[in-house]
């Protein structure tokens, strides 16, 4: 359970780029590395006590044993003298044997004599010089050879067998239980390091969720404030407010540039636009080049003056100078007077009306602005004769119109940024049909500002289609 608590989402749990997978794993290999190195440790030590013990046992026979033969020899024949040192010299656990340089038994502990254990062991053939740990028939057995000499005369070879099978299976079992006490211990470290680490990433998590909407409208409203948090991650978050303050100031900065200069050009302009248009049409003496000239100066002009009035309506609508007057609307009589407007369009405009009258709240003639915006932006678009649909109904509780168009389609990857400013699909194009690429911006603010909604569903090459969902009255 708490492992689950640990981990609530498992796909970010192999997510390796997530910095608390990374700590988690780092820290854990580090301790079980660590841990392994301790148990490694105390086994050897162990293994070593425990060998080290029986092998100095085993050498201090090896190293008697000639001169206890030699004391008995002086009493009783050689042989026989072998023998004693041998009975002399072996216990339970302690076989001993003697083999002649023809590889005869000479003297050999009784148990190996009545075959009672360790019988085995006299014919092993590659018994080292030195004290060595091999496992004979299910049990241990820490055996060495030596040559046996006595007054001068080489008897045989001389070995030994210490049966250690009893502390070996303790040495092992201590070893299994230092194993799993390891390994249950390293998934509880684990599961304990990746509680503190989430824990001591929380702080984080919650100025990510701070953050995750700021936009530019909210920068001058957040206030990232952590309580029992790091000394870091405080100094991070203050970090991050006065940088969030900074961007606020200088978004609001530009936006008041911005407002500032459109209000202050759009007078001359207006004037400039004037002026050229009434020398259009008063000048009768202009010879062709000269009205070729006026009117693509008249037609920059009202372009120009379009792109500030678009501007200065952006920069009321966020700095919530944009005033609706609602009133009750009847879009079925709203749309046919669109109709009557659009006369002069090149592509035709048709409309599709439900019998029942559908009415909303909201600005009649910003309504106007987004039917309009959006009729204008499907003809500069459209190549294709077939005419431009408004089709109106009812949804629920919502009113729906949709404006289609058989026009060139937008791209899916740039649908999502369409209702930006100065965003344009294609620029090139663009500029040959015109246009400020702020129209779907103005759009987007004037529906959101009413209550309502819009959206696109586009195919290249198979035209376009907005929707607007407005709350019904």
């Amino acid at each position: 359970m708490l492992l689950i608590k640990s981990f609530p989402n498992l796909k970010q749990l192999f997510h390796l780029t997530s910095l608390r997978v990374r700590l988690t794993l780092g820290i854990a290999a580090m301790s079980i590395l660590g841990l392994s190195g301790v148990v490694m440790w105390i086994s050897w030590q162990m293994q070593s006590i425990l060998v080290v013990t029986h092998k100095n046992n085993t050498r201090y026979i090896a190293e008697r044993f000639p001169s206890d033969v030699e004391i008995y020899s002086d009493m009783v024949s050689l042989q026989e003298g072998t023998q004693r040192a041998i009975d002399n010299l072996s216990d339970s656990q302690t076989l001993l044997w003697v083999k002649t340089p023809q590889g005869n038994i000479w003297a050999q502990s009784q148990e190996l004599k009545m075959g009672m254990r360790g019988s085995n062991l006299v014919s092993l053939t590659d018994i080292p010089p030195q004290p060595d740990l091999q496992r004979v028939n299910n049990r241990y057995w820490l055996l060495c050879s030596t040559k046996l000499v006595v007054k001068g005369v080489h008897l045989g070879d001389f070995y030994i067998a210490q049966d250690i099978t009893k502390d070996q299976t303790m040495f092992l079992r201590v070893m299994r239980s230092l194993l799993m006490i390891s390994v249950m211990a390293t998934i509880f470290m684990m599961i304990a390091i990746a509680w503190y680490i989430q824990t001591s990433l929380t702080p984080l998590k919650r100025m990510s969720r701070m953050t995750e909407n700021i936009s530019p409208e909210t920068l001058g409203n957040v206030q990232i404030q952590l309580e029992n948090a790091p000394s870091e991650v405080k100094e991070l978050a203050q970090t991050l407010q006065t940088t969030l303050t900074r961007l606020s100031e200088a978004w609001e900065h530009q936006r008041q540039l911005v407002s500032n200069v459109s209000h202050e050009l759009r007078t001359p302009l207006t004037v400039v636009s004037g002026y050229l248009q009434s020398t259009l049409r008063r000048g009768t003496n202009l010879t062709d080049i000269q009205r070729e000239a006026l009117t693509t100066a008249s037609s920059e002009a009202e372009r120009t003056v379009q792109l500030l009035q678009d501007l200065l309506d952006l920069a009321r609508a966020e700095n919530g100078g944009m005033y609706f007057h609602l009133e009750t609307i009847v879009l079925n009589e709203l749309l046919s007077e669109i109709l009557g407007m659009v006369d002069q369009y090149p592509i035709p405009v048709e409309i599709c009306l439900p019998e029942q009258l559908i009415k909303v709240k909201g600005d009649k003639n910003r309504l106007k602005q987004v039917f309009l915006n959006l009729i204008d932006n499907g003809v500069k678009y459209s190549h294709s004769p077939e005419p431009i649909v408004l089709k109106l109904s009812q949804e629920k509780q919502q009113a729906k119109i949709e404006v289609c168009d058989r026009g060139v389609g937008i791209p899916l990857a740039d649908q999502t940024r369409i209702f930006e400013r100065f965003y344009r699909v294609d620029e090139a194009r663009s500029r040959n049909v015109g246009g400020t690429g702020l129209g779907l911006s103005i759009v987007k603010t004037l529906v959101e500002g009413m209550g309502g909604t819009i959206k696109v569903i586009s195919q290249p090459h198979q035209g376009t289609t907005f929707t607007m969902l407005f709350p019904l009255s």
